[in-house]
């Protein structure tokens, strides 16, 4: 056993022993949430040790707590600093606590019917912000900042006693894992997307929402094509579809129709891929409204921009048309969507022989994709161009 946990005599010390860390490793942790949480505190590993045993080496009392450490620690433990620095007798600290254990446990569950309507909206409304930074800036300087966000709202989950605002929760936290995965996968990260659409799908059970499961499981089945897993994208798109079928709007529908099209033509699949394109667009209305879905940015600029990345995964000459005219009506604040546009060109002008139109997009595509910091892009245009 390490020296640290031998000495702890804290509730603060026998909860850093009872995860499993030493000073060092909890130090760490406790760096990671300050950055991820706007907290202005730093935890040394020696004095997160002199905080665990209750005192300095010298003997001397350990003295005032800075701001910044209560918390950092508070938050952490959704415990009072004081109660965490009070002595644990030697006789109990083997098995904890009891007392503090549960005071650990009723701060939690204080912590959870915070949890309101209004404490939900204010996530909501982050989140969105979150969204439209992504789309014109790129994931690599949010993605920290949402796995933040998405860490907050599991614990609170987690602590949320009333049904109607765990039910409300959850439907954020997928809106807020679904995103992490996209970001994730634009950097690169295929692990880690894969994970935040899992925790997505449950999140969706806990809310209750087919539509919200299917939303999370198309997502999911884009990291299966970056993977080359192309059969189990077509299932699992499929799935989506079918568990959503008469329960979802019209306009999601129309968007799991176009990803589950995105997988036939990655799968080879061309008649079954157009005509599925051809569904959605028969299911999108004249005007959709963002209403119905209000974490999906979908119109018909954007089911033909899909459509026109299925054409170039096929081959087809006619993407030059579709993506090219996309191209003109994209809205440039769309800079991801954009950059995978470019990038479908230079695939279809690749493919035609046309290497100077080639060329002239990979220089777009590749300066929008340092732009926004996409890995995923840019290895596209690398295995484009061997």
């Amino acid at each position: 056993m390490n020296s640290e946990r031998k000495r702890a005599r804290t509730l603060l010390g026998e909860l850093v022993r009872q995860r499993g860390q030493t000073a060092e490793e909890f130090s760490e942790d406790a760096e990671v949430f300050a950055r991820e949480h706007g907290i202005d505190a730093t935890l040394s590993a020696r004095h997160l040790h002199r905080l665990m045993s209750g005192g300095r080496d010298d003997g001397r009392s350990l003295g005032p707590v800075r701001a910044g450490t209560r918390k950092l620690l508070e938050e952490m433990f959704s415990v009072p600093v004081e109660r965490l620095l009070r002595p644990v007798p030697a006789a109990e600290s083997g098995q904890g606590d009891s007392s503090d254990d549960a005071l650990s446990l009723r701060a939690r569950i204080a912590a959870g019917r915070n949890v309101d309507a209004q404490t939900i909206d204010l996530l909501r409304k982050k989140l969105d912000i979150t969204r439209v930074i992504d789309r014109r800036l790129g994931a690599s300087a949010l993605l920290g900042e949402l796995r933040g966000q998405i860490e907050q709202m599991e614990q609170a989950l987690g602590n949320a006693l009333d049904p109607a605002m765990r039910s409300n929760l959850a439907e954020v936290l997928v809106d807020a894992s679904t995103l992490a995965g996209w970001q994730s996968l634009d950097q690169g990260l295929v692990s880690d997307a894969w994970n935040h659409y899992n925790r997505a799908r449950t999140a969706a059970k806990e809310s209750g929402s087919r539509e919200l499961e299917a939303y999370a499981c198309a997502g999911q089945a884009v990291v299966l094509l970056d993977i080359g897993d192309t059969r189990a994208a077509v299932e699992l798109t499929e799935h989506a579809r079918t568990i959503s079928k008469g329960r979802t709007s019209k306009l999601l529908y129309s968007w799991l129709t176009a990803g589950h099209g995105e997988a036939l033509a990655a799968n080879g699949e061309p008649l079954e891929c157009l005509s599925a394109f051809d569904d959605a667009l028969r299911l999108m209305s004249a005007r959709p409204e963002s209403a119905e879905s209000p974490y999906l940015v979908f119109d018909a600029t954007h089911l033909e921009r899909w459509r026109g990345n299925a054409l170039a995964r096929l081959g087809e000459p006619e993407a030059i048309g579709v993506l090219s005219d996309v191209l003109d009506r994209l809205d440039p604040s769309f800079t991801r969507a954009a950059t995978a546009l470019r990038v479908d060109l230079v695939q279809v002008f690749t493919a035609t022989g046309e290497r100077e139109l080639a060329a002239e997009h990979e220089r777009h595509a590749r300066l929008l994709a340092a732009q926004i910091g996409s890995t995923r892009q840019r290895r596209r245009l690398d295995a484009l161009l061997v």
